[in-house]
């Protein structure tokens, strides 16, 4: 599908944006190794969360979904079954990467595998201290790539240093540890998003976090709870970039997901000089939420990296734009993980915007971006990553001309009412 996006004078209204995508998949997960009912509200319908809800299905769990409703009958922590077939999780590395530290202590052997950019992607990253663990797994022809071979056994914990700040590398270590003998501890280099945790204490798990290390012990069993789903700050993230950058613009987009572990992107666009304000703070979940409202700003560059790029990593290809756009210039290091997202997103984004005449200079670890230009119209590709399309999107509010997004469909893996939602403003 092609997607034609043009300037626009003024952005103004009131929105809600879809639930929070990592939520909604621990929500589903978490729910089905619970013993007894989960009623989920707020559920994130894409496609990634879709794939989640497949494979449980796949292990016996019966799910009932109704749009944004969602409920899961769960099995306990060694209630699942051997899947009939693969495990697919289409487009999810949350899937792949969380489901794999619940499949390695069952009591089954199975495959999981996902599309042609799940192939490419990662997985060495949980298969190391997954099998330190004493998990039996192994990629495709033995390499550190899906397919991926599991068979489930006794675990055992570990002390884990990780690499990266990874949530999704985090949780799967965690779920593990549910199962292991002994303590399972887990030191970061930077704070990742703390989802895992916050759920699945609330669920009646043994986490804690102390000193940059996060611990954990086996579980008899966890017990549901009623789980509201807030809305996503990383979709949530392109409404406030256009609203900051289209003239004449006043946006308020309620119920927004502002976990201090996720919002990297608010810290980073006030530091550019954003009117971005807090309003409503509330706790839902044990979850922070709050209605932004958001104010078109001159913006000024900026440099991050270190602490700050894992609380804004998928926000940063939107953050690309406002940087584009604001006086002086934006440099952004530390961001190697962006090359293995669905797409090398540093690599992606310089290239479709320079296909609208924009300047984004690669680096082994980020982008610099030389402020104050201006974007042509042109023709873009979402190389299939939703967050490159919503991204040339917002690029199209700004440019002098209509951007056309080839792929634009890839946008409802995780927002599938985006372009809807944008045009109502």
């Amino acid at each position: 599908m092609t997607k034609s996006i043009g300037p626009k004078q003024a952005l103004r209204g009131t929105i809600r944006v879809p639930g929070d995508k990592s939520i909604s998949h621990r929500a589903i997960m978490f729910g089905a190794i619970a013993e007894g009912t989960t009623e989920i509200t707020g559920f994130l319908d894409g496609e990634d969360c879709r794939s989640t809800i497949a494979c449980f299905r796949q292990l016996g769990v019966n799910i009932t979904k109704d749009g944004t409703r969602v409920t899961v009958e769960g099995k306990g922590l060694r209630g699942l079954s051997a899947p009939q077939g693969v495990l697919d999780v289409g487009n999810s590395g949350t899937t792949i990467r969380l489901i794999c530290g619940i499949l390695v202590a069952q009591d089954f052997t199975c495959e999981i595998t996902g599309d042609a950019m799940i192939q490419r992607r990662p997985m060495d990253r949980i298969i190391t201290p997954l099998v330190q663990m004493g998990a039996n797994m192994t990629g495709v022809n033995g390499s550190g790539f899906a397919p991926l071979t599991i068979r489930g056994g006794a675990l055992r914990g570990i002390s884990y240093d990780m690499p990266m700040a990874s949530a999704q590398v985090k949780s799967a270590i965690l779920l593990a540890g549910l199962y292991a003998e002994g303590e399972t501890a887990i030191t970061e280099p930077f704070p990742s998003r703390d989802h895992t945790e916050r759920m699945l204490n609330g669920l009646g798990a043994k986490i804690r976090v102390s000193n940059g290390v996060i611990t954990s012990r086996s579980v008899e069993r966890l017990l549901p709870m009623p789980i509201e789903v807030p809305g996503d700050i990383s979709s949530a993230a392109f409404f406030i970039v256009a609203a900051l950058l289209v003239p004449d613009s006043h946006v308020v987009i309620q119920n927004v997901n502002v976990n201090e572990t996720r919002t990297g992107i608010l810290d980073a666009l006030r530091m550019m000089g954003a009117n971005i304000r807090l309003l409503n703070q509330r706790t839902v979940c044990g979850e922070e939420v709050a209605d932004l409202e958001v104010i078109t700003s001159n913006l000024q560059g900026i440099e991050i990296g270190g602490a700050m790029i894992p609380r804004m990593i998928d926000e940063i290809p939107v953050l690309a734009i406002a940087a584009l756009c604001a006086k002086g210039e934006t440099v952004i290091r530390d961001a190697r993980e962006l090359k293995v997202k669905e797409s090398n997103r540093i690599r992606v984004m310089a290239a479709e915007l320079g296909k609208l005449g924009g300047v984004i200079h690669e680096t082994d670890d980020g982008m610099v971006i030389p402020g104050g230009q201006r974007l042509s119209g042109g023709t873009t590709d979402s190389r299939g990553d939703h967050r490159i399309a919503m991204s040339m999107a917002i690029a199209g509010l700004v440019a002098a001309d209509t951007v056309d997004i080839l792929g634009a469909e890839s946008a409802a893996v995780s927002f599938p009412d985006f372009y809807a939602l944008l045009a109502g403003l």
